[in-house]
C-alpha cells in the first residue's frame, strides 16, 4: 500500500474517532467530573494521556489552537480532576456515544468485532513513538476490552500518530499553527474558516494578520484563496504527512485496509448524516477518500 492510499484510508476513517469530541455523552461524563465548557473538556480530555502537563505542552502538541484557549483550560482542569479520571470519563462517554449513534445492534455485531481486530492490527503495526509525543501518551494507555472501544482506541492511535507527523511537516514548511489553519481552510477541502475561528480560539484580528502575512509570502491572493504557490505548499504538506504516516497501513497490507473500509465507511456515513457534528466542521464531502 503506497502512502497516498494510506492517507486516503486514514482520512476516510478519522470521523469515527473525532466525532466523540462533540458527542453529548462525552461532554456529560466530563461535566460530571466538574469540567466546565467545551474548550476545557476538549483540551483536558485529549491531552490527559500525557499526564499533568501544562498549557505549553498542550499548545505545542495540538499546534493550531490559540494559546489563550489552552491556557484557560490548563492547569485549571487538573485542579478539578486528575488526568487519569478525565481519560476514564472520556472513554465512558465514547462507549455511550458510539452505542447511541451507531446503534446497539452494530456495537454487538460480528462486523464490529472484525473491524476492531482489523483496526487493532493496523495500529499495532505503528513502528514506534519516535518524535510522536501525543501518540506516545495514547500508546501508554491500556487497550480496552469491548470491541467497539478497541476499534475507537485503534483509530485514535492512528490519528494521533499521523497528527504528530503532520505537525513535523508543518514546522518544516515554515507554517505556524495559525498559518496551517488559514491555508487549510483556503483550500476548500476541510474546516470552514468560521468553524475554525470559533473552535480554535483565534480572533478575527489574528486571522486577518495571518492572511496578510500569507499574502505577502505569495501563498494567498487578495481574495484569500490559495495561489499556485500556496497550492503547492499545501500539496507538499499533505504528501509528506502521508509519507510519515504510511508505515502501519503498509505493514498491515492492502487487503486488511480495504476490508476495514468496507466495514467502517457506512458507520462513518451514519454519523456524518445524523451525528453530533457542529456546522462548518467540514467543507465538501469530508472523507470520501476511497
Amino acid at each position: 500500500m503506497d502512502s497516498a492510499a494510506a492517507g486516503r484510508a486514514a482520512r476516510a476513517l478519522e470521523l469515527l474517532h473525532s466525532f466523540t469530541y462533540f458527542a453529548p455523552e462525552v461532554h456529560s461524563e466530563l461535566g460530571e467530573l466538574g469540567l466546565k465548557g467545551s474548550a476545557m473538556k476538549y483540551v483536558a480530555s485529549r491531552v490527559a494521556p500525557m499526564g499533568t502537563v501544562g498549557p505549553a505542552v498542550a499548545t505545542a502538541t495540538f499546534y493550531n489552537f490559540a494559546p489563550r484557549l489552552i491556557g484557560a483550560a490548563l492547569p485549571a482542569a487538573w485542579e478539578i480532576a486528575a488526568p487519569s479520571a478525565v481519560y476514564a470519563a472520556r472513554v465512558r462517554g465514547v462507549d455511550a456515544a458510539m452505542t447511541r449513534w451507531l446503534g446497539a445492534d452494530v456495537i454487538a455485531s460480528p462486523e464490529m468485532v472484525e473491524a476492531a481486530e482489523l483496526a487493532a492490527t493496523i495500529a499495532r503495526s505503528i513502528p514506534g513513538v519516535d518524535g510522536r509525543a501525543l501518540y506516545a501518551g495514547y500508546a501508554d494507555q491500556p487497550w480496552p476490552e469491548a470491541p467497539h472501544l478497541v476499534f475507537w482506541h485503534a483509530l485514535t492511535l492512528l490519528r494521533e500518530y499521523r497528527g504528530d507527523g503532520h505537525v513535523a511537516v508543518l514546522l518544516g514548511a515554515g507554517l505556524t499553527g495559525l498559518d496551517a489553519l488559514v491555508t487549510h481552510t483556503a483550500s476548500g477541502i476541510g474546516f470552514t474558516a468560521e468553524f475554525v475561528k470559533a473552535n480554535r480560539g483565534w480572533t478575527a484580528e489574528e486571522w486577518d494578520g495571518a492572511e496578510s502575512a500569507l499574502r505577502e509570502a505569495g501563498l494567498l491572493d487578495r481574495a484569500g484563496a490559495l495561489t499556485g504557490d500556496g497550492f503547492e505548499v499545501r500539496e507538499l504538506v499533505e504528501d509528506l504527512t502521508d509519507d510519515l504516516g504510511v508505515a502501519p497501513w503498509a505493514a498491515a497490507g492492502e487487503e486488511v485496509v480495504e476490508r476495514l473500509l468496507d466495514l467502517a465507511v457506512p458507520w462513518r456515513d451514519t454519523i456524518a448524516d445524523g451525528g453530533p457534528l457542529p456546522g462548518g466542521m467540514f467543507g465538501p464531502r469530508f472523507g470520501d477518500a476511497r
